[in-house]
C-alpha cells in the first residue's frame, strides 16, 4: 500500500505561513498537525455550539408542548373572529374573481 500523500501547504501571506509555522514550532509540532489540530478544535467549537443551542431549543419545544392548553388555545372569542375573519376573506375573494 503507498504511503498518504502529506498535504499541500501553500500560503499566499507570507507572514500568515511564517506566523502559523512559529506557533507549530512553539507547539512542538509539525505544521499540518498544528493545522490539522486547530480545524479540528474549531470543528468541534462548532459541533458544541450547535448542540448546545439545539438542545434549547428541544427544551423550549418540551416547555410548549407541556404547557396547559388554555395557555396555548386561543379563546373562543378569538377563535370566532378567526373565523368571521376568514369567511369575510374568502366572500372578498370570490366576489374579486367573478
Amino acid at each position: 500500500m503507498s504511503e498518504p500523500k502529506a498535504m499541500s501547504l501553500r500560503f499566499p501571506d507570507p507572514e500568515q505561513r511564517s506566523a502559523i509555522a512559529a506557533a507549530a514550532k512553539e507547539a512542538g509540532v509539525s505544521m499540518q498537525e498544528y493545522i490539522l489540530s486547530a480545524a479540528y478544535e474549531r470543528a468541534t467549537a462548532v459541533e458544541a455550539t450547535f448542540l448546545a443551542h439545539f438542545e434549547a431549543s428541544v427544551a423550549r419545544s418540551h416547555e410548549a408542548f407541556a404547557a396547559e392548553p388554555s395557555s396555548i388555545d386561543p379563546a373562543p372569542e378569538q377563535r370566532a373572529a378567526e373565523k368571521q375573519a376568514r369567511r369575510d376573506l374568502e366572500r372578498h375573494e370570490q366576489g374579486g374573481a367573478a
